[in-house]
Formats: C-alpha cells, sequence, structure tokens
C-alpha cells in the first residue's frame, strides 16, 4: 500500500473540515484539473449525511468560507459501492466489477457523456480517484 502525504494546505482543510461538518476525514484531495478546482473529502460511508448537513448546510459554509467547489465522498470497502457514491447523481446506471474493470451500464447518451466527460477528462479522474483505494482495479469502461 502505498503512503499518502499531505501538504500544510491539506491538513489545515481538514481540520477545517472535522470543525465544522463533526466527522472524521478519511482522506482530501484537490483535482484541479477542471476550471474551477474541486476540493474533494472522503468519509465514512455512515457519515456522509452528517458532514453534508442539513440542506447541504455544512457543504455550503464550507463553500463560502474556501471559495472553492466542496465534494463529499463515502467511502466503503466495495469498489463497486464506491463507484456507485463517485459519479452520483447518477442513479439508474448498473455497476459490475469483473477481472479488475469496473463496468459501467449506462442508459442514456447523455449518462454516457456525463460520465465520459470532455476528452475522457470525467473517466480519467474518476479512475485515479478509485485506483488510489482499490489498487486491483485497471480500468473503467462505460457501455
Amino acid at each position: 500500500m502505498s503512503k499518502i502525504t499531505y501538504n500544510l494546505e491539506l491538513m489545515n482543510l481538514m481540520n477545517l473540515f472535522e470543525k465544522v461538518t463533526r466527522t472524521r476525514v478519511k482522506d482530501c484531495f484537490i483535482d484541479e484539473s477542471n476550471e474551477s478546482s474541486l476540493l474533494t473529502f472522503v468519509v465514512q460511508d455512515y457519515d456522509v449525511g452528517r458532514a453534508i448537513g442539513k440542506q447541504a448546510a455544512n457543504v455550503k459554509h464550507l463553500e463560502s468560507m474556501l471559495k472553492k467547489r466542496v465534494r463529499i465522498l463515502g467511502f466503503n470497502n466495495s469498489p463497486v459501492q464506491f463507484v456507485k457514491g463517485l459519479i452520483y447523481p447518477v442513479q439508474d446506471a448498473e455497476i459490475e466489477l469483473s477481472e479488475g474493470t469496473i463496468i459501467i451500464k449506462a442508459k442514456d447518451a447523455k449518462t454516457k457523456g456525463f460520465l465520459i466527460g470532455r476528452n475522457q477528462s470525467a473517466l480519467k479522474n474518476n479512475l485515479d480517484i478509485v485506483q488510489k483505494y482499490f489498487k486491483d482495479v485497471h480500468q473503467i469502461k462505460i457501455i
């Protein structure tokens, strides 16, 4: 298992998140691949509701304080359940794992476009996030 290192900025962001939401952070990273940087916090699956807050109050509060978009992911030991949370708001897709490949069966072309992204940016980003926690996953396919 690879060792995760954090810089001072990420440590401060994780500390702030824990104070605002009163939940433990498993991981935190900044995705700067799109035009506005997206701050992603990974918490345990059962803490997602508490971290988001009533009517997303905690998320809105953090976004106004940090001037960045905030995303909260729930960590699950099952790669299929983790990907299901990762691709939210898509809910009608079937997800299965076979031989190191996660296969996502999308219902329509709009959903496929959302999952793949322009120049496969969303697909590559999601694969990087999944591989960070599940080393045996080598590929994500959208069908």
